[in-house]
């Protein structure tokens, strides 16, 4: 066997936690690794680290990573249900998703390089809302620490698919991240559910079918499921899936809106409530509004009013108060008329534009529905009318709340015989609007009739709740509750009045309904669904397109046992590439502790598959190195389209040795002499049809590096020609830079030697690893 390959070592550390999973970045020296508190991090290949980002619950488990093809974007699956988009650029959580499973792996697939022209239909309109929209101002006012992990922007990359697997079998297929596009239960396709465990599923290289490696009974079988959608209805996703980003998008920035104006109400109320309500409510219910009242229109004080405006609040006290006041809804009125009416009339333009999607039945057809699509667009409608409304109600409130606080420093003034300004002499309207303001302060209790015997007596119902100085208006509105206080109709309105007296106008599909009886958050929970409810046709379209058109059947597994552990019984580790020179999916697995098998599957039309079955065992013939011999399979990777990266350990040693493991780098062109070749069908047995090879026995297949120690766990990158160890239980990190030209001088070097190097570079790594970082 000749060197084939060579590798260097770049260093090695000991790191402070156990790493249960890692992986390389495709385009940048980027590792990620998981730790096993449930912490990410990110870090270069000089060992700086970029980022830590926290676990997102206690006692939950990182079960799965995986970049994005040439972005900084990480997905990370949780043990607890969670994928989480990770931005190593900026250290931010993009977006979340939540399942109600534990997750057995998440992954992008490769970017998509779709036609984008079909026919009549062109999608090269991917932002064009730029044009026509304006760019919704930055939410400076939300607190941090209230952010979710939905609350972001989406990334923007080249596009891709999000699968999530999940344990139970239930696979999410996720374009941009965003779209549901599609899912698919494989308990549904076995024939022994009670022994079932999923390995791995994987999107194809012409992102049409899908192959799932999963045990069904004691048999390791891989399905293939094509799908008719995919393939035909690519491109109109694509459009559809980019405007439900922006869609999602602008729902989360109405939900950080929403939390805005929450922040900014309460401070309103907080200030009002400092002095002014309470005061009010120390006194009996319907004094205030008659005391105030006298004193406005008489000018008279009782002896509490004139205590309480000298003693308590003062000109300088209430001054303050009415500033912070002003202030708080001032924000209040820019958020409602910015950041909240911007993002309704957004929302309104995507879904125009998916209604109109839905007209072109013959790309969208199976995609979207336009009755559904039409009513989201209503529901759209009745926001953006409940958001005038609300502005409306603000607008009142902050006329009215200025009116009341130039009244009482009027008053004051006038009271503690003072000079008073021109400014605070209220004009006749304003008398009478001050005057209906403080009559509303406190309604009139309804009259009840003694004759009735089934009513309570008036002395024991409780006084209605007190008018926080008709603060109520306004903060109904943010309450999930009908409204107390509905909107009053403005007679000035004529398309009011004509809704009212025509029922076909009130009923007709084709305008926007005003229900005036929801509050704003009821009205966003409405449109919230309806929007959901547009995007459950290409799910369900999707996910009823699968049909399973093979299963492979690779090998026989030990049965399940109840109570029992696999890991000592079994090893099933897999990986997948897309090579796109030979038009291909490939995938290796492991059926045994020494054996595995390495498929080929052809996407040319012809439905071919190859398949390499090998072991690490020496064959017959094979004149093996004694330290080759009883070695087991660890862990495997394709390092690129020709090389297959495999970690071995020894399962027994000589007295006295400590047992260590092996990197083989297994060369899959020289291989190739020695696959077999199958059609693709309704059932194919791969087990009996296929003969195990040695690698020892392939010409210049496979290239062996002796490793210090056990170790558990590999990551390889052949675009960054990098390779990652895990040893000494998963605390030890070893990185080497592969394909290194040797000099002549090392090409003989033993296997002895090599290991003492590795050694004295372990040392320098702990040493390293001690110092404080940067």
């Amino acid at each position: 066997m000749s060197q084939t390959s060579s590798m260097k070592l770049l260093g090695a550390r000991n790191m402070s936690c156990i790493v249960e999973r890692m992986e390389w970045n495709n385009k940048m020296d980027l590792i990620a690794y998981g730790t096993e508190k449930g912490e990410v991090v990110i870090q270069r290949l000089n060992w700086q680290k970029i980022v830590t980002f926290p676990t997102p619950g206690e006692d939950v488990r990182v079960r799965s990573l995986s970049w994005q093809m040439d972005e900084t974007l990480l997905a990370v699956g949780y043990s607890n249900g969670k994928v989480a988009l990770l931005d190593a650029e900026s250290e931010t959580i993009i977006s979340g998703l939540i399942y109600e499973d534990d997750i057995k792996k998440v992954y992008f697939s490769k970017a998509i390089n779709s036609q984008e022209n079909l026919g009549t239909y062109t999608c090269n309109a991917k932002d064009k809302h730029r044009r026509f929209l304006p760019k919704l101002q930055p939410l400076t006012n939300i607190d941090p620490c209230l952010k979710t992990l939905d609350q972001k922007s989406f990334p923007k990359g080249s596009p891709c698919f999000l699968v999530v697997i999940m344990r139970s079998g239930k696979v999410h297929l996720l374009l941009l991240g965003a779209l549901q596009a599609g899912s698919i239960d494989l308990t549904q396709h076995i024939l022994h559910p009670e022994q079932f465990d999923v390995y791995d599923v994987r999107l194809n290289g012409d992102f049409n079918a899908i192959y799932a490696l999963l045990r069904d009974g004691q048999e390791l079988k891989m399905l293939h499921f094509h799908n008719q959608v995919l393939q035909e209805c690519m491109a109109p996703m694509l459009e559809l899936a980019t405007h439900c980003a922006h869609i999602l998008e602008t729902k989360n920035y109405i939900n950080d809106t929403q939390q805005c104006l929450t922040e900014a109400w309460e401070t309103v109320q907080l200030e009002m409530d400092n002095k002014l309500t309470k005061y009010a409510n120390s006194q009996p219910y319907g004094l205030i509004s008659a005391h105030f009242l006298e004193l406005h229109v008489f000018g008279f004080a009782t002896f509490e009013v004139e205590e309480f405006l000298f003693e308590t609040l003062s000109e300088k006290g209430f001054k303050k108060i009415a500033n912070s006041v002003d202030l708080s809804l001032s924000n209040l009125q820019g958020l409602v008329f910015k950041q909240l009416n911007g993002s309704a009339v957004n929302m309104f333009y995507f879904l125009n534009t998916i209604a109109g999607f839905g007209r072109m039945s013959h790309f969208f057809e199976s995609l979207i529905s336009p009755d559904v699509a039409n009513e989201a667009m209503r529901a759209c409608g009745a926001f953006v009318l409940k958001v005038h409304e609300l502005q409306r109600t603000i607008d009142t409130l902050v006329y009215d709340m200025k009116l009341f606080h130039a009244w009482m420093i009027f008053t004051i003034l006038r009271l503690s015989h003072q000079e008073i300004p021109d400014d605070l002499v209220l004009t006749e309207e304003e008398n009478i609007a001050m005057a209906d303001f403080l009559c509303s302060m406190e309604p009139e209790l309804d009259d009840r009739s003694d004759e009735e015997d089934d009513v309570e007596p008036l002395s024991d119902t409780p006084p209605p709740a007190r008018s926080k100085f008709n603060l109520e208006r306004v903060g109904q509105y943010l309450d999930n509750a009908y409204l107390t206080q509905p909107y009053t109709r403005d007679p000035s309105q004529l398309w009011e009045e004509m809704v009212a007296e025509n029922e076909c106008l009130n009923e007709c599909k084709l305008f926007v309904p005003h229900d005036k009886n929801l509050s704003l958050v009821q009205q966003r929970d409405k449109m919230f669904n309806a929007i959901d409810a547009v995007f459950h046709k290409p799910t369900e379209s999707i996910s009823g397109s699968f049909k399973l058109s093979s299963a492979v059947i690779c090998n026989d597994l030990p049965p399940m046992e109840p109570g029992e552990g696999l890991e000592d019984r079994e090893l099933v580790t897999c990986s997948y590439y897309v090579n796109e020179a030979s038009r291909s999916d490939m995938l290796a697995c492991t059926i045994s502790w020494q054996e595995a098998m390495i498929l080929e599957v052809s996407r040319a039309g012809d439905g071919l598959v190859r398949c390499t079955r090998i072991q690490l065992e020496p064959g017959m013939f094979s004149s093996a190195h004694e330290d080759f011999y009883n070695l087991r399979f660890v862990d495997l990777q394709f390092y690129n389209e020709s090389s297959l990266s495999i970690l071995a350990q020894s399962t027994s040693a000589v007295s006295g040795m400590r047992p260590h493991s092996f990197f083989i780098q297994f060369s899959l062109s020289a291989a190739r002499n020695q696959c077999t070749q199958h059609q693709m069908g309704p059932l194919v047995k791969l087990k009996d049809a296929t003969v195990t090879h040695s690698i020892h026995d392939v010409v210049d297949g496979a290239t062996f590096k002796g490793l210090d120690g056990l170790c558990d766990m590999l990551a390889v990158s052949g675009s960054r020609k990098v390779a990652t160890v895990l040893s000494d239980r998963k605390r030890k990190m070893t990185i080497f830079e592969m394909e290194i030209e040797e000099e002549e001088d090392d090409t003989e070097m033993s296997q002895a030697s090599f290991l003492e190097i590795s050694k004295e570079s372990v040392l320098a790594g702990v040493a390293e690893s001690e110092k404080p970082d940067a």
